[in-house]
């Protein structure tokens, strides 16, 4: 059995999703689809809309038939970190092809790749690094890579060749809205930042036949999680947090601790609060994950401990025999089950994300949880 990778928020699972699936089964001829899926937090720096127990079983409703979690430290985190670990993962799960939905499937990666510049080298202060690295690649290269999906697939290239990974890279033209694009479109197929306004704003009965009958039964029954469950404990956070403590944390830098603070103090809310941080050098995306890192006080030390696990959240009989396949020939172990010792060591942040998201909605996130197991 030879298995396609899908790197995964399904924030929530959509008919976008179900093309990209089909497709990319399709075009690889895979037996066995496996999803690497974001835990509680997303890579912008957000809770993910329903926790990754419900978007697992949404998942295997779809017809993904394997869900890894994709550990915390590399879930949220700027494009090239989430990628790295991604393809690290697809690689350890003997995964043949990686598949991803692009604005430009044939993107010369390869070009790209052999003109990148050196890290150290942006220093304006005015403008954001992605904006700086990206227009140096235009000006390199001529490719210009500017769009959601296409830095990504650049990123799990990037990453593939740093790795020596053995992995083929499968694009698929993404369809449908602009992946932030916060409208409905007319058709089937809207983004998931549409699907997840329009679930706050919207009568839910218009979301029908945007998405597959598992997850619109699921908005249906499940209250959404956004970051205005968390903007009390957020802003006690930073305003109790002393500026020593908070300079501490992971990527706080150029003394962005001081600004953080002095909004907090002001700010009613989660929305007013990012709109009195934001400048040129610091994207809403970059804050919010500063405030995920706040919020878990995450330090750099445990973000760079490498995640070398493959923790299971769910699977069906075709993903059940591919385990039993592989499961002698994998380096890295799989875990099925958290412990008390695990929860304070490998699994420590992914424990952490899930104790605060469980704070706000009581309900358990990772003691107690095996894997879901789809029947039929």
């Amino acid at each position: 059995m030879k298995a396609v990778a899908i790197i995964a928020e399904y924030n929530p699972f959509h008919n976008g999703h179900l093309y990209q699936l089909k497709a990319a089964k399709e075009k690889t001829g895979a037996d066995v689809v496996i999803a690497l899926l974001s835990g509680n937090w997303v890579q912008r720096g957000e809770p993910a809309a329903f926790d990754k127990w419900q978007r697992t079983q949404l998942a295997l409703a779809g017809g993904v038939d394997l869900v890894v979690e994709l550990p915390f430290n590399y879930a949220v985190q700027p494009a090239h970190l989430f990628a790295e670990g991604g393809v690290k993962l697809a690689e350890a799960l003997h995964a043949t092809w990686l598949s991803f939905g692009a604005e430009t499937p044939d993107l010369d990666y390869q070009k790209l790749i052999a003109n990148q510049p050196d890290k150290n080298q942006f220093k304006q202060f005015d403008q954001t690094f992605a904006t700086q690295y990206s227009d140096y690649l235009t000006k390199t290269t001529g490719i210009t890579v500017n769009r959601s999906n296409d830095i990504l697939f650049f990123s799990y290239a990037n990453a593939k060749a740093q790795q020596g990974a053995n992995i083929e890279l499968v694009p698929i033209q993404r369809v449908g809205s602009d992946h932030q694009d916060t409208n409905l479109t007319t058709g089937a197929i809207s983004s998931a930042s549409a699907i997840r306004t329009a679930i706050q704003t919207l009568n839910k009965s218009e979301l029908k036949k945007q998405l597959p009958m598992a997850t619109y039964q699921l908005i249906d029954d499940v209250q959404m999680v956004t970051w205005k469950d968390f903007w009390p404990l957020l802003r006690y956070e930073l305003v109790a947090t002393p500026i020593a403590e908070l300079k501490r944390i992971y990527q706080m830098t150029e003394g962005i601790e001081y600004r953080l603070k002095q909004v907090a103090n002001q700010a009613t809310s989660f929305e007013e609060f990012l709109r009195g941080v934001k400048t040129k050098r610091y994207t809403y995306t970059r804050i919010q994950r500063l405030c995920v890192y706040v919020l878990m006080h995450v330090y750099d030390s445990e973000m760079k401990i490498p995640s070398d696990y493959l923790r299971i959240l769910g699977f069906n009989a075709v993903g059940q025999a591919y385990l039993n396949q592989e499961k002698k020939k994998l380096e890295l172990p799989l875990i099925t089950k958290v412990t008390d010792d695990l929860s304070k060591q490998e699994l420590a942040l992914d424990y952490r994300a899930g104790m605060l998201r469980q704070l706000v909605t009581n309900q358990q996130q990772d003691f107690y949880h095996h894997p879901l197991i789809k029947l039929s």
